[in-house]
């Protein structure tokens, strides 16, 4: 099959890596596969949309600026993706019938689902979470401006062929988020490469080196997310910063390690802001030391008194080093909806720690894998004083039932045979036709881009 994927921003998180690896597996099935997208920074990206194993076609990103004076993300967003669509279907058409596009997973946005309709593919969605779920509505005048936007999401989506979400827990969500869609969406957990993981770390790397702490005896726990204020990554240093504090057991005299890693770009003003909120929060509410290393940066040595390590946007070779010599990784955010650190972490035999909602609680075993935990400083803190008190072999034990819990359940083998089949089921199903869209049946794709108009009309009063 000829297929296309269309994705919004091809950096470095959990949704790029789960998109990077579907196009990967169906193009080693066989399948002709190109990655549409509005930017892709070749500095900070993944590999194989770099170094050539998946083509990239870069649009949409010319006219329309990520944001408007740091806001209108998500009409920004939505323009930036009907623009990339309208390339799309330019592309297409001057490609004989042998070479068109038989399906097209739209991922994340599903504005553009009307206008790619028209190129005659079928259109397969993946819906991560609901966008109307991930922003706040502090004012009457924001809400005002979401409610045109909400409006187009749920328009939209529902004129997708078919709907796949990452998690029973999305799934639960999607149908109480859009009730007015009759499809009941499929469930398709994301999955990992295995063999990206079992790689040897080499140690005299400098990017390696930088991250070994001066005393061997040092324990780390390690936080993976992006610097986004949603994942709540405060929840790590509260607990760590407690259990200093507490410390008064046998492992007092242990010398311990906050490790926050993630995703970091100096583009999104969030990233900015948080890490600085973060740091501000170790230093000046805790008195802990802290350091920051850069993307990349080597050059610099981390002062052996450091209490949190930051890393921005760490590289494949440090994660795996991170994971291999941390005590456990902590998973803070809550409502994630499906969470795929946690995944990684198990299979890297390291317990996680995580918030006892969302999908961590369909890949974390409590007791087993890891721990689930209400999110609150004084039980994380004695679920990370548990983990110190407990042996080597208990610890080790409790990362070998994890990798095997992940290579039952989350293997890519797994996700590429379910995503190949939902794929070939689709194309062999009859003519996409608006009478299965329920309620928006009569709407022409023309309506649904007036309704844009009135948003961003919305947006410019809002803007006032």
């Amino acid at each position: 099959m000829r297929i296309a994927f269309i994705h919004p921003d091809l950096g470095i998180g959990g949704a790029e890596r789960l998109v990077v690896d579907a196009a990967v597996g169906l193009q080693d099935l066989g399948h002709k596969v190109i990655m549409y997208t509005s930017h892709h920074d070749p500095s900070h990206c993944f590999e194989e949309t770099r170094d050539g194993t998946l083509k990239v076609q870069v649009g949409g990103n010319t006219i329309v600026p990520r944001t408007i004076a740091g806001r209108f993300y998500i009409i920004c967003a939505i323009l930036r993706n009907v623009h990339l669509a309208l390339i799309m279907i330019m592309l297409n058409r001057k490609l004989d019938d042998k070479e068109k596009f038989d399906i097209i997973i739209v991922d994340q946005l599903s504005v553009s689902i009307p206008l790619l309709r028209w190129t005659g593919a079928k259109i397969f969605f993946y819906c991560h979470f609901p966008d109307k779920l991930l922003t706040k509505r502090e004012s009457l005048l924001k809400k005002l401006y979401r409610l045109p936007v909400d409006f187009i999401e749920e328009l939209t989506t529902g004129m997708a062929d078919t709907i796949v979400v990452n998690s029973k827990f999305t799934a639960n969500i999607f149908q109480q988020s859009f009730q007015r869609l009759r499809q009941v969406p499929e469930v398709l957990y994301p999955s990992i490469q295995f063999d990206k993981f079992d790689r040897t770390v080499d140690l005299s790397l400098p990017e390696v080196q930088v991250l070994k702490a001066a005393d061997d005896s040092t324990v780390s726990f390690l936080s993976i997310n992006r610097y986004e204020r949603k994942k709540d990554i405060n929840l790590a240093i509260h607990a760590f910063a407690r259990l200093l504090k507490d410390n008064k057991s046998s492992i007092k005299d242990t010398k311990l390690r906050l490790i926050i890693a993630g995703g970091y770009d100096t583009r999104v003003a969030e990233n900015v802001e948080h890490h600085q909120e973060l740091v501000h929060l170790a230093e000046t509410e805790y008195g802990l030391n802290t350091f920051t290393l850069a993307s990349g940066q080597t050059d610099k040595a981390v002062p052996a008194d450091t209490h949190v390590l930051f890393l921005q946007s760490i590289s494949d070779v440090q994660k795996l080093f991170l994971l291999q010599t941390a005590r456990a990784l902590l998973y803070t955010p809550t409502n994630e909806h499906f969470g795929i650190v946690p995944v990684e972490s198990m299979y890297m035999k390291c317990p996680v720690v995580a918030v006892n909602s969302g999908g961590p609680t369909e890949s974390v075993l409590h007791g087993n894998t890891g721990y689930l935990c209400e999110p609150e400083e004084a039980i994380w803190a004695e679920t990370l004083k548990t983990l110190l008190e407990k042996s080597d072999q208990e610890v080790k034990e409790m990362g070998q039932a994890g990798h095997d819990r992940v290579v039952g359940l989350f293997s890519l083998k797994a996700f590429v045979s379910k995503l190949n089949g939902i794929l070939v089921q689709l194309q062999q199903g009859s003519g996409s036709s608006l009478e299965s869209y329920g309620m928006f049946g009569a709407v022409h794709p023309i309506a649904i881009f007036a309704v844009i108009a009135l948003a961003l009309s919305i947006m410019v009063l809002y803007a006032k």
